[in-house]
C-alpha cells in the first residue's frame, strides 16, 4: 500500500455522462503498482471523508491512475466540481485483492451503469491474459452508458443495452446474458459488477447452470481498511469484509439479502450530508483550494 503524498494533482478530468466524472490523477507510485480489481482511498480535502474508488486504468509512463466518479453523494458531488490543475487531499492504495485472472476460455464480463469502470479493468487483464471477451454493457439511457468504445477495444464480443431502447438493444444486462445463455453459449466464467439487483440477478441467471460467477462488492465499502465493519457481508455462511478480503467474490456465495440491508445502513446520514453540501457547497469548495471561475471573472456573484 503507497500514499503518494506529494502528488495528487489532477492532470485530467472530464465528464463521460451528465453526473459521471473521468479523472487522470497523479500518483506514480499507485499506478506502478496497482493491478485490476484494486482501489484507492480517497480525501478530497484535509477534513473530508475517505471514499473507496477502483482504479480504472493506470499509465506508468506518465504516473496517472484513473478513477471515475458518479456523483451520487456529497463526497463524489464535491470531487466532480474539481477539475484539471486541481489537487486532492490524499490517495492511497492500490488496496483490495487483485482479480483472479487466469486463462479460462471464454468470459463474460457485465457492467452495469458505472460498474462498467470498475469491470474495464479485469476484462482488460482477462483479454491480455489470453481469454475470449465478451463484455455486456448497459445503462438506462444512452447518455448514461460509459467506456462503450474502451470496452469494445478490448473484447472479443461487445453488447450494449438500454433500459429504455435509446442505445444498443432495449433491456437489461441480464436480459442479453440470459439470451445468450439460452443460445447455449458455452461461458467459462462471468464477472457482474454494477447495482446489487444486478448482481443477484446474474448470479441467479448462472446458479443453475453452475457457471463460475464473480461480483465486486464495492458498492458498500467505506473506509477501505477493514476497521470500520461497514462492508462485512455473508459468503459462504462466513462474515467477509468486502474492503479486505475482496472487493470480487463468489457470486453464488454471496447472501444478497445481508448485502442488501447493510447497502442501506447509511442512506439517511447520506442525505442528510447532501442536503447539507447543497445548500452551502462554497465551504467545501474552500478546502479544496478550487478556484470558481466564474467568481473570478464576476466577484460580484460570490455568497456573502
Amino acid at each position: 500500500m503507497v500514499k503518494d503524498n506529494t502528488h495528487f494533482k489532477i492532470v485530467d478530468a472530464r465528464f463521460l455522462s451528465p453526473d459521471v466524472k473521468l479523472f487522470q490523477i497523479l500518483a506514480p507510485r499507485i499506478a506502478r503498482k496497482r493491478q485490476a480489481g484494486q482501489f484507492v482511498i480517497v480525501r478530497v480535502h484535509e477534513r473530508g471523508e475517505r471514499i473507496p474508488l477502483t482504479i480504472a486504468d493506470a499509465d506508468v509512463a506518465r504516473g496517472t491512475i484513473a478513477i471515475i466518479v458518479q456523483g451520487v453523494g456529497k463526497t463524489t458531488r464535491l470531487m466532480n466540481s474539481l477539475e484539471a490543475g486541481d489537487a486532492i487531499a490524499d490517495v492511497v492504495g492500490p488496496l483490495g485483492k487483485p482479480s483472479e485472472v487466469h486463462q479460462r476460455g471464454t468470459v463474460a464480463v457485465v457492467g452495469g451503469g458505472v460498474g462498467t469502470a470498475i469491470a474495464y479493468p479485469t476484462a482488460k487483464a482477462m483479454k491480455q491474459a489470453g481469454n475470449h471477451v465478451i463484455s455486456i454493457v448497459g445503462a438506462r439511457t444512452k447518455e448514461m452508458v460509459i467506456l462503450e468504445q474502451e470496452m469494445r477495444a478490448i473484447s472479443d464480443e461487445t453488447y450494449v443495452t438500454t433500459d429504455d431502447g435509446s442505445h444498443g438493444e432495449k433491456g437489461f444486462v441480464t436480459d442479453k446474458l440470459k439470451t445468450l445463455l439460452d443460445a447455449g453459449r458455452h461461458l467459462d466464467l462471468v464477472l457482474a459488477i454494477g447495482p446489487i439487483p444486478m448482481m443477484r440477478a446474474v448470479a441467479e441467471l448462472t446458479r443453475p447452470a453452475g457457471i463460475k460467477t464473480v461480483v465486486s462488492l464495492n458498492p458498500i465499502m467505506l473506509d477501505g481498511t477493514g476497521m470500520c465493519g461497514g462492508c462485512r457481508v455473508l459468503v459462504d455462511g462466513r462474515s467477509r469484509f468486502a474492503c479486505v478480503d475482496g472487493p470480487e467474490f463468489d457470486a453464488h456465495k454471496v447472501d444478497f439479502d445481508v448485502l442488501s440491508n447493510r447497502n442501506a445502513a447509511y442512506c439517511e446520514a447520506e442525505r442528510a450530508s447532501l442536503e447539507e453540501f447543497e445548500q452551502r457547497p462554497e465551504r467545501d469548495l474552500a478546502l479544496t483550494g478550487h478556484r470558481c471561475k466564474l467568481e473570478e471573472q464576476h466577484p460580484e456573484v460570490r455568497k456573502p
